[in-house]
Formats: C-alpha cells, sequence, structure tokens
C-alpha cells in the first residue's frame, strides 16, 4: 500500500502543539494563483461598524499617533487611533484637528485669525534657528475655503487665485492653513483608493483611553469631538476595571464601537467578548520596545533580547533596510496568538487587530492571514514625517532620527500612560518599556502604499484575493504551513555577502 505524502501541515495542528510561534518560526507554502496582484482586495473591518479600505491601524502611542499621523492614515484608507497621554481637551482637541482635514498638512489647527504660516522649505533654510518667526513667515491676503474641499479643488483655488496657501475654515473658525508646496508633495505620492470618511463625510479617527473612573469623562469630551471608535488601552484587558468600562461604554453610548485588550489567549478574549466588544486587540510584549515579558513573565513565548531590540531600534532606518546584527531580534509572539485568538473571535464575527511585531510586509502578510482583520502599527510607523516629534541629526548614524518610545518606558508613564499597566495607583512604577530612536522613513503616504502593495503580491502566492479568502483557506486547512529552523530563517534572508542595502522600492 503506496503511503499518503503531504506538504506542510494545517494551522489547527501545527498551533496546538504546546509551542509559541513567533511570525519568523513559520512560513505559509505557495498555493494556487488564478488572478494578477491588483485583484487582491484588502478591504476590511476594524470593529464591528468601522470598514477600512486597507487593513493599517497606526498604534495609540505618543510617539506615533497624533493628528497628523491620523489623517494621513485616513487619507490612505486606514486609521489613527490617538493616544491619551494627553489631558482630555487635548486629546479632543486632535479628534477636531483630523475631522477638519481632508489633505494631510503641516501647520496645527488654530481657533483664533492667522496672521500667517512660515513654509517648511523656508525653515529648513535658515541658518539662525533662534530667529523670530514673525520675521520669516508668510503674511499673504487670505484666501478661504470650506473644510470639505479636496486636493483637487485645494490645487484649482491655488492656481485660479495665484496663491502659495489657502485657509481652511469651519463655521468661521480658522480649522488648517493648506500650502501649494504641501498639495504638491501629496500629490506626487501613489494613491491606494479610497479613505476612511464616515457618513459626515469628515476622516474616521479613533481613540485610546485607559478603564479609570476619571476615563468616563475623558470619553465623554472624544465623543463631543465625534470619535468613531474607542480603544481600551491596556496591557493586559483581561481584568474587571475593562470589563465594567466596555459595559458602561456600550450602555451609555452603544452607537460608539469599542476594542478591548490587549489579549493573547482564548480565555482573556471569551470574557471580553461577552463584555460586549465590537473588537479585540492582541499582543503581549511582542512590540519592539516592550519588555512586558520579560519584567512581568507574562504573554505569550517569544525570543528578544533587550539590548539587542534597542540596537535596533536605533540602527534600522527602513522597515525593509537592516543591518545583519539585527535580524536575531525579529521574532516576535504574535503568530500564536493572533491564531487563537482568531479562531475564537470569528465565531462571533468580532474583528481581531494584530498588535505589535510587525518589522516587514511578510509579517503583515502572515498576520492577516492567520486570522486578523488588520494589523496595528507602530515601529513601522515611528520616524515618518507624519509621526509626533521634531527629527534631530544622529551624527554617529549619519541621518535623522525620532524619538520613540514604549508607552510602558519610565517616560511615557510619568506622563500618564502608568494606567495603561495599572488596575489602580501604584507608589513603586516598574519599566514595561524603553525609550529609543528610529531614523527617518520618510512620509507614510509613500511607505504605506508600497508596503501594500507586497502584500498584495504574498496574497497573490498564497491564492487568496481577499482577507475573507485566506481565513477560509486557513481554516479549510488548504493553506498549509511549516516551522522554520533557524539555519532556515538565515537562508531566507540575504546571506553570504560581506554587506548589503536591503531596499524594497
Amino acid at each position: 500500500m503506496a503511503t499518503e505524502f503531504e506538504d506542510g501541515f494545517p494551522a489547527e495542528k501545527l498551533f496546538n502543539q504546546g509551542y509559541s510561534y513567533t511570525y519568523d518560526d513559520v512560513i505559509f507554502l505557495p498555493h494556487y494563483i488564478d488572478f494578477p496582484t491588483d485583484a487582491v482586495n484588502l478591504s476590511t473591518k476594524l470593529s464591528r461598524n468601522v470598514p477600512l479600505s486597507i487593513p493599517w491601524v497606526s498604534s495609540p502611542m505618543d510617539t506615533v499617533t497624533e493628528a497628523y499621523m491620523a489623517s494621513a492614515m485616513a487619507a490612505l484608507g486606514g486609521i489613527g487611533i490617538i493616544h491619551s497621554n494627553v489631558t482630555p481637551s487635548e486629546q479632543a482637541d486632535m479628534i477636531r484637528s483630523v475631522k477638519s482635514r481632508r489633505v494631510p498638512i503641516l501647520s496645527r489647527t488654530q481657533k483664533s485669525k492667522l496672521l500667517g504660516y512660515v513654509a517648511k522649505s523656508d525653515w529648513l533654510g535658515l541658518k539662525d534657528k533662534e530667529i523670530k518667526l514673525g520675521e520669516v513667515m508668510r503674511t499673504d491676503a487670505n484666501v478661504c475655503v470650506p473644510w470639505d474641499y479636496d486636493l483637487r479643488q485645494i490645487d484649482e483655488k491655488l492656481k485660479v487665485e495665484g496663491r502659495d496657501f489657502v485657509v481652511v475654515e469651519e463655521g468661521g473658525e480658522v480649522v488648517d492653513a493648506v500650502t501649494k508646496e504641501e498639495v504638491d508633495r501629496v500629490k506626487g505620492y501613489p494613491k491606494l483608493g479610497k479613505g476612511t470618511v464616515g457618513s459626515d463625510g469628515r476622516w474616521m479617527v479613533g481613540a485610546a483611553i485607559g478603564t479609570r473612573d476619571s476615563d468616563k469623562e475623558r470619553l465623554e469630551q472624544l465623543v463631543k469631538a465625534g470619535v468613531d471608535v474607542i480603544v481600551l488601552d491596556s496591557s493586559q484587558g483581561n481584568s474587571v476595571y475593562q470589563v465594567e468600562m466596555i459595559k458602561y461604554v456600550k450602555q451609555t453610548y452603544p452607537e460608539l464601537d469599542v476594542i478591548g485588550g490587549n489579549v493573547v489567549t482564548m480565555s482573556q478574549a471569551q470574557n471580553l467578548i461577552k463584555a460586549g466588544v465590537d473588537g479585540l486587540r492582541v499582543g503581549m510584549g511582542s512590540g519592539s520596545i516592550c519588555t512586558t515579558q520579560e519584567v512581568c513573565a507574562v504573554g505569550r513565548g517569544q525570543v528578544k533580547d533587550f539590548e539587542v531590540v534597542v540596537m535596533e531600534i536605533i540602527c534600522t532606518s527602513h522597515p525593509f533596510l537592516h543591518t545583519e546584527s539585527c535580524f536575531s531580534c525579529i521574532a516576535t509572539s504574535q503568530a500564536t496568538a493572533v491564531y487563537k485568538v482568531s479562531s475564537i473571535a470569528a465565531q462571533s464575527g468580532i474583528p481581531v487587530i494584530a498588535d505589535g511585531g510587525i518589522s516587514f510586509s511578510g509579517h503583515v502578510v502572515k498576520a492577516l492571514v492567520l486570522g486578523a482583520s488588520t494589523v496595528m502599527m507602530g515601529s513601522f510607523l515611528a520616524g515618518s514625517t507624519e509621526a509626533p516629534g521634531a527629527y534631530e541629526y544622529d551624527e554617529k548614524k549619519k541621518c535623522r532620527v525620532k524619538k520613540y518610545r514604549g508607552m510602558g518606558s519610565l517616560e511615557a508613564m510619568t506622563k500618564g500612560s502608568d494606567q495603561r499597566y495599572l488596575g489602580d495607583t501604584a507608589k513603586l512604577k516598574i519599566a514595561q518599556g524603553v525609550v529609543g530612536a528610529v531614523a527617518d522613513k520618510g512620509s507614510v503616504l509613500k511607505l504605506v502604499p508600497y508596503t501594500m502593495q507586497a502584500v498584495k503580491q504574498g496574497f497573490q502566492d498564497l491564492g487568496a484575493s481577499s482577507l475573507q479568502s485566506a481565513h477560509d483557506l486557513l481554516r479549510s486547512k488548504t493553506l498549509r504551513l511549516e516551522v522554520r529552523t533557524a539555519a532556515a530563517q538565515v537562508e531566507g534572508g540575504v546571506h553570504g555577502l560581506t554587506s548589503h542595502e536591503k531596499k524594497a522600492f
């Protein structure tokens, strides 16, 4: 009798052997291709009632997502979650700023009369950075446009009026200024398609809150500002504090979607699903600046060295460009967690966000195919033009860098993020994250479209023309996986060269 041979293992068998696998530990075997790359549709849902054109979410970290990033993410078809490491009124102002914008721009929202503006090119050309802004700002007579003008309309207005900038108004108030320089910059980037727009025609945006009583007041301000979805931001979401907050949100604002987490096990997920969540955030200790697993010994297994992680944060100049010393720290704990939680969440129709552990486009493919509906990015987007903070020049690396820190770092916790890690007010604060820096990645308006094209190519190789198709192929045991040995992981990357530069576009 002939022996029957099979390639790889179905996900159900692979992930039920008692091991915690990282994204790099596993690899999908190719399937049959019968459609072009452009036919791949990655539209999805962030939560029950928040649709997205692309499965991309920017993390609620104070060095990743504020109004500028959230506006850009919405323009691309994803969504940004604004961090809560500010006062409630400041966070609400960021929501209003996103709602007032139709194109990504440089200036911040202003509530009073616009006196002028300083162009980016003018500022970069200044030798004396201590000069007063009034001496270099442009003060042309204001030409105003409504807040809901799109990029084409603003471009046409600039041409007709022969101006360098227009003022964006809403209800008689100045909410922004759009420059010709910025419009030309945005026009030069590839487009992914429809942006994430709500029923009111404005960009959709999310916000993070904690689980303390004071967060109920924060929530009220965010709702008044027009927030579209709330993320309960806890490092360990399976708690009485979060369950009670979920119930409060759903009772007080029944039309508002609330995302719970973070979780990494099926039992954690079940508790939050029973409480009424509209989405789940999966990941614990898998981010490049997170040390939760080292400090607290909880999460799902991972391979990560503290010093190597800090080295990676400082030396990485692009999500696709790494030195050889960085490859040892890429492994994360996410593959098993995403598969397990997604399996139970799918039974209740709850979308899952894979949060953390994303360093390459291949990691995005694995997270989505294993069951996630979206991926949440922190380090991948940090250091970009749209990320908060100012650039500094790193003399040693010969490049511009921006600060990137974990919300569990002592530095972030002194600003208020300690409630994410503590159920009550603790006198002794223990760090569960580090502070580092990442090199300038340029604009997410370029980074995201090119990365998504790589993700589409991965889906094509798997024979999946959509997220739902990928999930169906996985659960029907059509898609097969194998575990990669350490040698196989090395062989799967660039090797045998004395040096190399890795650029994807």
